[in-house]
Formats: structure tokens, C-alpha cells, sequence
């Protein structure tokens, strides 16, 4: 969940004015400031409940002042404090404490995506969303000034009085900026994109309380837009079942037939407030005019289009294959998303 100092400070001056006592009061006061999505509750409640589960289960770590009730006192079954920050982190619960220390070798951030081992999937995902989440709070924070009195703007304030010796005189406000954008992602699941696809469709998932739309589309060998399967249902969940339901997931690529689809169906969704973003590393078993033809059309009604290879990282990449070629005229921004820390390199279009 999408949750900054805003939502923090919002989220104590409701529990101060409840009685604390009252549990589900006091899950129903958080539940309303957290979750910003209806799906969103769900979770939370489980968690929640989760949350005081574990709680009742854990060593009270307060030590009494009597020795002799020191002395009587049963460590009580189940984990500790350590253990339930643990399971606050969503790690499993353990009796080990482990110690994470930084390794070149093993620096997950930087590795190429193609390149992570299946037991450190689960902590390169857990990295994606964070970065995410991050990024998605630092876009809804922004703010633009305002003539009316809707938030006291102090920085500005300050800036506008410097020339009267430091007198308040002119008071400056602000308020949240609107943010118009809208995103389409047309992410390649063909054999070599699979994973690179997952990553980046993870990663957007986070935005989508940021932007006013944000829709998906997978292609291979043909077009599909999952976005309705992602609304509403677990990430996880639901890339699993589009994996096995979706024809063509996992094989060959045909790039410019799959963006003429999308020309022909969607072209509706793409405006001079929407940014397309393409991830594909250009490899086309189609013919080049038709993609050629497509671009065309989607970069006539688009914003910006921006289009991300995994294949780019490489230091002595080069543009070569006759798709990234044909392609390469009709875009704003061309970048690397092969590993955690190039997908920061996204946030200048974001």
C-alpha cells in the first residue's frame, strides 16, 4: 500500500481521537486512510487480524521489577519480538537472527534480471516494490502554487518575505498537483521477455493510484490486454493465471503485427496525456513496414513514447536487429530495464 508521512500523520490524528480499546474502531479508522483501493481491503483486514495474532503470541519484553516473579516467570511458546518484526517484514519466522551484510557479487540491485537465481526471486521482487512504492509517493506529493487559501506553502513563504528583512507579509500556498497523465504499457512475453515483462509489470503495478489510467497489454505472437485481469486480484495471482490462459506467453515474437493490432483496437486509449511505454528487445519474426506503419500511427497520438530493452545495459550495445532499427525514429526515450536499479531511470518520464 501506498503509505508516506501523509497517510502516517493522517493515521495518528485519527487513532487520537478514538477510543483505542476499541479494536475494530480502531481497524476500520486505519482502513479508511490506508487503503486508497478496494482492493486494498482485503488484505488489510487479514493483516490486521494477522498483526494482533501474532502479538498475543509474543514474549513480553518488558522485564518486572520483582526478582522473584523474574525467577517464576515461563518464557511463553511461540516468537519473540524480533520474530514478529520479522513477520511485520514479511519474512517467515525464525529462531536464527540473520545479519544482511553488502557483497559486490551479490548485489541483488544491479544484477541483471536474466541473471537472478530462483532463491533470491522473492528479495529482487521485494525490491521492485519498494522502489516502486517509493516512487509512485514522491509523484503524488507534488504540489504547484496556488493564488488561494488551500495549504500554507513555508519555503515559498519564506522566499517571497526575504526582501521586507524577514516580515511576514505575503503568504504563499499551494496545492496537490493534478497529475493528467496517462500510461499504456505494451510489455513483450515472448521467450527471451518473459521475466524482464514480470519485472516491469510489477513495478507499474505501484502507479496505479498515481495516474488516472493505466493500461497493460502483453504480446508475442499476438495482442492481449490484461489490465481487467490485474484490477481487483492479487499480482502474483493473477500473472500466474494469464501465464497458462493467454496464447503465446513464452513464445516467439512478432512485434509489429501485435502494435498493429493495438493501432486498429486501442488507438482510442492513447491522447496527447498518455505516455507509451514499450518493452521488447526488438527482435521481429514479422514484417518491418507494418511496424514501421504502427509506430507511426501511436506516436502521431501519443505524448511520448519510450521504449525499454533489457538488451541496452549491455556497455556495447547496439541498435542492429531490423525491429529496434525501424523502430528507433518514433521515440522520445530509449533506456536500459535489465536490473532493479535501471527501472530508478524511469521516474524522468514518470
Amino acid at each position: 500500500m501506498a503509505i508516506g508521512p501523509d497517510e502516517e500523520a493522517t493515521a495518528l490524528l485519527a487513532l487520537a481521537k478514538i477510543d483505542l480499546g476499541y479494536r475494530d474502531g480502531f481497524r476500520l479508522a486505519l482502513r479508511t486512510i490506508l487503503c486508497r483501493r478496494v482492493q486494498d481491503m482485503e488484505p488489510f483486514d487479514r493483516l490486521f487480524a494477522q498483526y494482533w495474532k501474532e502479538l498475543e503470541k509474543a514474549v513480553d519484553s518488558k522485564v518486572k521489577d520483582d526478582p522473584n516473579q523474574r525467577q517464576q516467570q515461563k518464557p511463553k511458546a511461540g516468537p519473540d519480538f524480533n520474530q514478529l518484526k520479522s513477520w511485520l517484514y514479511g519474512n517467515k519466522p525464525t529462531k536464527e537472527t540473520e545479519l544482511r551484510t553488502y557483497s559486490v557479487a551479490e548485489n541483488l540491485s544491479q544484477k541483471d534480471f536474466s541473471m537472478v537465481a530462483s532463491d533470491d526471486l522473492a528479495e529482487v521482487m521485494q525490491r521492485i516494490r519498494e522502489l516502486s512504492l517509493t516512487m509512485a509517493r514522491r509523484a503524488n506529493r507534488r504540489y504547484r502554487k496556488t493564488a488561494s487559501a488551500r495549504q500554507f506553502d513555508l519555503p515559498r513563504t519564506l522566499r517571497k518575505n526575504l526582501r521586507r528583512g524577514g516580515e511576514m507579509i505575503e503568504i504563499a500556498y499551494r496545492k496537490p498537483r493534478r497529475n493528467h497523465l496517462n500510461i499504456v504499457i505494451l510489455a513483450d512475453v515472448s521467450q527471451s521477455m518473459d521475466l524482464y515483462s514480470t519485472f516491469l509489470i510489477q513495478f507499474m503495478y505501484a502507479f496505479q493510484t498515481v495516474y488516472r489510467r493505466i493500461d497493460t497489454f502483453v504480446f508475442s505472437t499476438g495482442l492481449h490486454h490484461i489490465t481487467p485481469a490485474l484490477k481487483n486480484r492479487p499480482f502474483a495471482e493473477a500473472l500466474r493465471e494469464l501465464a497458462e490462459t493467454t496464447s503465446g506467453w513464452g513464445g516467439g515474437t512478432r512485434i509489429g503485427a501485435s502494435l498493429q493490432t493495438f493501432a486498429d483496437d486501442y488507438l482510442s486509449l492513447v491522447d496527447k496525456q498518455t505516455l507509451v511505454i514499450i518493452l521488447s528487445d526488438g527482435w521481429d519474426t514479422g514484417e518491418v513496414d507494418v511496424l514501421v506503419e504502427s509506430m507511426a500511427r501511436i506516436k502521431a497520438k501519443a505524448k511520448k513514447v519510450v521504449w525499454l530493452n533489457p538488451l541496452a545495459g549491455n556497455p556495447s550495445f547496439e541498435p542492429s536487429v531490423s525491429g529496434m532499427q525501424a523502430a528507433m525514429p518514433f521515440l522520445d526515450g530509449f533506456a536500459p530495464v535489465h536490473n532493479v536499479d535501471s527501472l530508478r531511470t524511469l521516474d524522468k518520464w514518470l
